[in-house]
C-alpha cells in the first residue's frame, strides 16, 4: 500500500477507478436483470449485452486516436459525465413504463435500453482506454505490475464483490433504484479524476486519423507477441461473454436465485478476482511470465467444465472464482507486458487496436449466446440449450491453451 500512500495522483486514479466500477457492478446485474423483467426471450435479452459491447468493435481504434490527440484526464472526466446523463435515461425508462414485468411491448423497451446500453459502451471504450494510458506516466514502470495488480483488485472489489449484491437488494426494493445509485458514482469518478496531475504531455501533429492508425498498426505488427495476445484474448472474451450472457437465466432457471442471491453468486467472481489482482504479481515474480501465462491459460478451462456439468451455486460459485483467478493473473501480465513495451506517443493507438481484436470479440459472444440457446432451446429442451455455451467455452479454451503452449513466447 505504500505507492497508494506516497503518490497522490495514482491515490485519486485509484479511488476513481473504485468508484466508477461500483457503478459497472451495479449495472453489471441491474441491466440483464432488467432485461428479464422486460421479456423472457434469450435472443432479445443478449441483444443488450450486444448492445453493450458493440462499441468495443466499432469505437476502439478511433478511441486509440482520440486518446493520443487530446488531455486523457478530460477525456475521462466527459465520458464519465455523459454516462451519468445516460444513467437517467434508463430511469427515465424505467418510470415511463406501464409495469414490471412487462406484458408486452417488450421489443419496443428492449430496443430503448439496447440504444442506451450502446452508448453507455461508447462512453466505457473512452475512458477505459484513456485510463489504461494514464497510469505509466504516473507511476514508475517498475511499479507497473503492483499498481496494475491494485487496480485490477479494487475493480474487482467494488464492480464484482460490492456492486452486484448491492444491485440485488436495490432492484427488490426499487427497480431504478441501482441505476441512481450509478448516475451518483459516475459523477463522484468524474471529479476524482479531474483532480489527478498529470505530466505535461507535448501535443502531437495531427495528421489524418488513417495515417495515425497505420502507425499503431506497424507498431503491433513489428511486436508479433502483442498481436498474438490481442487476438488470442478476443477469443477468450468471445467464450466468456458468451456464457456471462447466459448465466442470468442460468441462475433463474435452473439455479433457481433470486436477484439478491444471483447478486451474492457473482460475488464468488469478485473474491477470485481480487485473490488474484492481489496474488498474481508475486506469482509472476516468482514463476515469471512465461510459466504464468501459460498456467492463467490452463486454469481458464476447468470454470467452464464445472458450470457445463453442474447445478449447485456452489459449484457454480467456485467456478466464477477460478475462472477470475486465472483472468486476473492474464491481466497482471499481458497489461503490464504493453505498458512497459509501448511507447507513450502510441500507447492510445497501439492499446485501442489490441482492445479491438480483444475486447471487440465480446458483442460476437454476447449475440451467439443469444441465438444458440434460441435455436437449440425447442429441441433440445432450455436446460441443456443454457448449458450449451459452456460446453463450447470448455472447447475453445482447450484449443487455445494448446496454441498457447506451441506459439505464445513472451
Amino acid at each position: 500500500m505504500a505507492l497508494l500512500a506516497t503518490n497522490r495522483s495514482y491515490r485519486f486514479l485509484f479511488s476513481a477507478s473504485a468508484i466508477s466500477n461500483l457503478g459497472d457492478g451495479i449495472s453489471a446485474l441491474a441491466f440483464p436483470w432488467l432485461a428479464t423483467l422486460i421479456t423472457r426471450d434469450p435472443f432479445l435479452i443478449a441483444l443488450v449485452a450486444f448492445a453493450g459491447r458493440l462499441p468495443w468493435f466499432l469505437f476502439s481504434i478511433p478511441a486509440g486516436v482520440i486518446t493520443d490527440r487530446y488531455d486523457r484526464r478530460t477525456l475521462m472526466v466527459r465520458a464519465d459525465m455523459f454516462r451519468l446523463i445516460l444513467t437517467f435515461g434508463v430511469i427515465g425508462l424505467i418510470l415511463q413504463a406501464p409495469t414490471l414485468p412487462l406484458a408486452g411491448e417488450a421489443l419496443h423497451y428492449i430496443l430503448a435500453l439496447s440504444g442506451i446500453a450502446l452508448l453507455l459502451g461508447t462512453a466505457e471504450v473512452l475512458r477505459d482506454n484513456a485510463a489504461q494510458t494514464v497510469l505509466p506516466s504516473i507511476v514508475s514502470k517498475s511499479d507497473l505490475e503492483t499498481a496494475n495488480g491494485q487496480m485490477w483488485s479494487i475493480e474487482q472489489i467494488m464492480g464484482s464483490f460490492v456492486g452486484p449484491p448491492l444491485a440485488g437488494v436495490l432492484i427488490a426494493w426499487a427497480v431504478p433504484a441501482p441505476f441512481v445509485v450509478d448516475a451518483v458514482s459516475f459523477g463522484l469518478a468524474a471529479w476524482l479524476v479531474w483532480m489527478i496531475a498529470l505530466p505535461k504531455r507535448a501535443a502531437p501533429t495531427r495528421r489524418h486519423i488513417m495515417v495515425e492508425v497505420r502507425e499503431g498498426w506497424a507498431w503491433m505488427r513489428a511486436h508479433p507477441v502483442v498481436l498474438r495476445l490481442a487476438v488470442m484474448l478476443g477469443l477468450i472474451n468471445a467464450l466468456f461473454t458468451m456464457t456471462l450472457t447466459v448465466l442470468i437465466l442460468f441462475s433463474q432457471d435452473i439455479l433457481g436465485l433470486s436477484a439478491v442471491q444471483h447478486g451474492v453468486l457473482l460475488t464468488a467472481g469478485a473474491a477470485g478476482g481480487v485473490a488474484g489482482g492481489m496474488i498474481g504479481p508475486r506469482v509472476v515474480a516468482r514463476l515469471g511470465q512465461q510459466r504464468c501465462i501459460h498456467i492463467a491459460q490452463a486454469l481458464m478451462i476447468a470454470p467452464f467444465v464445472m458450470i457445463a456439468m453442474t447445478s449447485n451455486p456452489y459449484v457454480v460459485a467456485a467456478a466464477l472464482f477460478l475462472e477470475m483467478v486465472s483472468g486476473m493473473l492474464w491481466n497482471v501480465i499481458t497489461v503490464s507486458y504493453r505498458q512497459r513495451l509501448i511507447p507513450d506517443d502510441l500507447l492510445g493507438r497501439v492499446n485501442s487496436i489490441y482492445r479491438f481484436f480483444g475486447w471487440g470479440m465480446m458483442p460476437v459472444g454476447a449475440l451467439a449466446a443469444g441465438i444458440l440457446v434460441a435455436w437449440f432451446e425447442p429441441g433440445v429442451g432450455r436446460e441443456a440449450a443454457l448449458r450449451l455455451p459452456f460446453i463450447i467455452g470448455t472447447v475453445g479454451t482447450a484449443i487455445l491453451f494448446v496454441y498457447g503452449l506451441a506459439k505464445l513466447r513472451l
